[in-house]
């Protein structure tokens, strides 16, 4: 997709948009509306990715419980090592809040 001028502004609007709204339910709606269908899956697989990660599920084993490739893994592996703070935490939120956070040691395996 070609980037257009302007684009990381508007990105930042519809950040300030979402911060404001205090419902999850509107936060959906906003993004039900905005994305497309394809949009909408890739959004949540990308998630559930960074999550399991942070759950402490190899790289392999998210690859073979999604259908992903590991190139799309270790992107939401080097987020989770670099990327923003605030991003790193609202994933090991989301992981704890699961009951599936990671503890140090060896990374679990996925059954299936």
């Amino acid at each position: 997709m070609k980037r257009r001028p302007g684009h990381d502004a508007d990105l930042k609007e519809l950040a300030r948009i979402l911060a404001r709204l205090r419902d999850a339910r509107h936060v959906y709606d906003m993004l039900y509306a905005l994305l497309t269908p394809g949009e909408r899956e890739t959004l949540a697989l990308r998630w559930r990715l960074v999550r399991m990660l942070e759950e402490g599920v190899s790289q392999r084993g998210i690859a073979s419980a999604l259908g992903i490739s590991l190139c799309k893994i270790t992107r939401g592996s080097r987020e989770l090592k670099q990327g923003p703070a605030a991003f790193r935490q609202a994933v090991r939120q989301a992981a704890g809040q699961s009951g599936r956070a990671r503890r140090r040691g060896a990374p679990r395996k996925v059954k299936g």
